[in-house]
């Protein structure tokens, strides 16, 4: 394989990323990898560990050859929105041939069988769909559970057991959808990456999380590479009250155009935020068995950068741009051919900026805007039009 890509956050990187960067330049012998990698907040709305810079530059320490940034509005997003942006953006960067991604279960006909069932868009399926999700299950239980109703093929339900496996899924399904030629590569995972029990050797990065979080920083020294570890300092724990307050400022009528932000919660976000004064404890409160942690927590966020649903539904319609955070120095040539060869716009410096237009650049504002509020929260100052050669 020429040219790998993989979608991360390296929130922290630690030892399992090595494997799987290895993995890619190894066994699947790709000569250049492209890291899609989320900026500074992440899928499970929450501020990340590191700024994205810093974790540009781990990656590409790490072994990848040029770092593109996930957009926010996608970063932050649903396990579909998040894998569909992600999906879109590699593949109009027309250099791609493969994506592999970390999994806990199942091989590359699997996912491939799943994803074609999932797809089926008629009438009987949605109908079955959404009595399975008045019953308040989550949508990748309930379209599981859909295509077992109507299909005769046997499908494994692991693959909708851990989000690793969904992603890897709803992968799968945007690739399909798109009519793609780059083909899937799921690598199989060490552990369980919820597992809050620190390893030395390979451990999630859940756990490498908990414990910076625990100010137990020394512990995490053997499950992170040198690089990742003389840069970790602490938990940005500063964004818990500004993002509290910008749910107490809002209002019901503002929170229920946020991304997810759906079925009356924005009521029962107001009725709780102004008691609980921690992201966990107001997570805890608002959340049920229907309306997970993680959602709650991206809804939050999302509320505190101002990502409303019709910026995301605009962002998957439209053509975006690669916006490049950092490259190796002997795999320059990839931006070049990546700028001839991409169905959008390549940023690399300010002046790049000036070719993006009304969706594309209200979703850059929102990437500005990330990295600003990251700015004030951590005090650390970075340049959003900044891009590193390591």
């Amino acid at each position: 394989m020429k040219i790998c890509a993989t979608v991360a956050e390296y929130n922290p990187l630690h030892n399992g990323h090595l494997k799987h960067i290895d993995y890619i330049k190894r066994e699947l012998k790709a000569e250049k990898l492209i890291v899609l990698m989320s900026g500074n907040f992440t899928q499970r709305g929450e501020p990340a560990i590191l700024d994205k810079f810093t974790r540009a530059r781990h990656a590409i320490l790490a072994g990848a050859d040029l770092v593109v940034e996930l957009p926010t509005v996608f970063a932050t997003a649903n396990a579909e929105t998040f894998a569909t942006g992600a999906m879109n953006i590699i593949n109009r960067l027309s250099v791609v041939d493969g994506v592999c991604f970390g999994v806990e279960n199942g091989d590359k006909t699997a996912y491939y069988n799943l994803a074609h069932a999932m797809l089926n868009e008629s009438k009987e399926f949605k109908r079955v769909l959404k009595e399975k999700l008045d019953g308040g299950i989550s949508l990748a239980k309930a379209k599981f559970e859909t295509v077992k109703e109507l299909s005769d093929d046997e499908f494994d339900s692991s693959l909708i057991s851990s989000p690793n496996n969904i992603l890897g899924l709803e992968y799968t399904k945007a690739l399909i959808k798109n009519n793609s030629d780059i083909k899937i590569y799921p690598m199989l995972r060490d552990g369980d990456h919820n597992d809050l029990t620190l390893k030395k050797g390979i451990t999630s990065a859940s756990s490498i999380r908990n414990a910076i979080k625990q100010g137990e920083r020394k512990k995490i020294k053997k499950s992170v590479p040198p690089f990742s570890y003389q840069d970790i300092k602490g938990y940005p724990f500063a964004f818990d009250k500004l993002i509290i307050s910008s749910a107490v400022t809002a209002t019901t009528e503002s929170l229920s155009r946020i991304a997810d932000c759906t079925e009356g919660l924005e009521n029962r976000i107001k009725a709780l935020c102004k008691d609980n004064h921690t992201i966990d404890a107001l997570v805890e409160k608002v959340s049920t068995k229907r309306y997970t942690k993680t959602r709650i927590n991206r809804i939050l966020t999302a509320n505190f950068l101002g990502i409303e649903q019709k910026l995301v539904e605009d962002c998957l319609e439209n053509k975006l741009y690669a916006k490049i955070l950092a490259v190796e120095s002997n795999s320059k040539d990839l931006i070049s051919l990546i700028s001839k060869k991409a169905a959008l716009p390549v940023l690399t410096r300010k002046s790049d900026t000036d070719q993006l237009k009304k969706t594309a650049l209200k979703c850059f504002e929102k990437d500005v805007l990330a990295c600003d509020l990251y700015s004030v929260a951590t005090d650390i100052k970075l340049n959003e039009n900044n891009m590193l050669i390591i």
